[in-house]
């Protein structure tokens, strides 16, 4: 995950404000998920698959044209990252 961050941090394929937009939905996705692990809020999985889905497609459509190799380093690391995210002892050693 820390590779594919900076990777995305260092794309020309993506402007900075967007970049900017990104982290911010990554930032609340990732506080999502902290508030359920941690029992303060009742988003049901599925829910959160849905969000996280939708923001790797985001992600994979801005990069699909402007760096190809990264948007394929996301694809293939999709599940890995959800797993990642949907466990709760995974998701504190991030």
């Amino acid at each position: 995950m820390t590779s594919l961050t900076q990777r995305l941090k260092s794309t020309p394929a993506i402007g900075v404000f967007t970049k900017l937009s990104l982290k911010n939905q990554v930032d609340d996705l990732l506080g999502q998920f902290r508030s359920v692990h941690q029992g303060h809020a009742k988003i049901p999985l599925p829910e959160l698959r849905q969000r996280y889905d939708g923001l790797v497609l985001k992600v994979l459509a801005l990069l699909q044209d402007g760096d190809p190799p990264l948007a394929t380093a996301i694809l293939s690391s999709r599940e890995a990252i959800w797993g990642i995210l949907s466990d709760p002892k995974k998701f504190a050693q991030i």
